[in-house]
């Protein structure tokens, strides 16, 4: 089973990628960013490493001193539980570029240790600070029975934006006993309360957790169930939506082939069509050949 990266998996791969810098190197560079929906983009590129990129964003509101106005040179800053990002720059044309400095908290990596998380490196912990966790996470997730372990799973949580919230929302929908592999998986694949209570609406309830996950990665929403039932498929299963998501059967691919001739096919007609590259173009070049 394949899926597309969402942009916070993209986000991911993108800073595992980056290249590891000793434990004692200096914590510097240039930074370019942009405003988008009152979020600041940021691109950091490391002195040392200047082609490599270290993207995130954090709202606006988390800044200090921060102003985007044309022309604004102030210097500004972003402090995290992890350390602290002092920028310097200019913003012109609704574009910031400049230098920045990490400054990591030197309590930190004492604090996960006190949380039975191992210490992280210096680039880690840079990490940490960009996608904003650290021990108030891991307390926060403690206390509703998800135990974070490892750096890696720490940074995960980050990314993906696992928080009390979501685990609580997600019991609160059916899903109490979720690990926190299948809560970021969840997250990576959009499997939100919200769309739960969509399917649970249409008749899907208490639906497997993969089959949530198979859902949400192959595109089956709500309103493709609707628009499927609107067709006269009423009785489909879980499955049988995702097999028709993965084969590409469309409302549009079902009338086309329906003006075409096919207006009895079942749902299993129309997946096997697409699987052997039969459309409507294919039929009419048939019928063309037979007269």
């Amino acid at each position: 089973m394949t899926s597309r990266l969402s942009p916070w998996l993209t986000l991911f791969v993108m800073l595992l990628a980056l290249p590891v810098l000793a434990a004692d190197a200096q914590r510097t560079g240039t930074w370019g960013a942009y405003v988008k929906e009152q979020q600041l983009q940021l691109s950091l590129h490391p002195k040392d490493k200047p082609d490599s990129h270290h993207g995130f964003s954090a709202p606006l509101t988390d800044f200090q001193g921060l102003s985007t106005a044309e022309g604004s040179s102030a210097p500004f800053k972003l402090v995290r539980e992890a350390g602290t990002f002092d920028f310097e720059g200019r913003f012109k044309d609704g574009q910031g570029v400049g230098t920045w400095r990490f400054s990591p908290d030197a309590s930190f990596t004492k604090k996960l240790a006190e949380l039975g998380i191992p210490k992280p490196d210096a680039d880690e912990q840079l990490l940490l600070a960009s996608v904003n966790v650290g021990p108030q996470r891991v307390q926060a997730l403690a206390a509703t029975g998800q135990k974070v372990t490892t750096v890696d799973e720490l940074v995960q949580v980050g990314i993906f934006h696992v928080t009390p919230e979501y685990v609580r929302a997600m019991a609160a929908e059916g899903y109490p006993k979720l690990t926190l592999e299948q809560l970021v998986a969840s997250r990576i694949h959009n499997v939100t309360p919200e769309r739960i209570q969509g399917f649970a609406a249409l008749g899907f309830k208490g639906l497997p957790l993969d089959s949530l996950l198979a859902m949400s990665i192959h595109g089956v929403t709500p309103d493709f169930i609707r628009e499927m039932r609107g067709l006269g498929f009423k009785d489909l299963s879980a499955d049988d939506l995702v097999s028709m998501r993965i084969h590409g059967v469309t409302p549009a691919f079902v009338k086309e082939m329906r003006d075409a001739g096919y207006e009895n096919a079942t749902a299993e007609d129309f997946v096997s069509l697409r699987i052997h590259g039969i459309d409507s173009v294919f039929v009419r070049s048939m019928s063309k050949k037979r007269k």
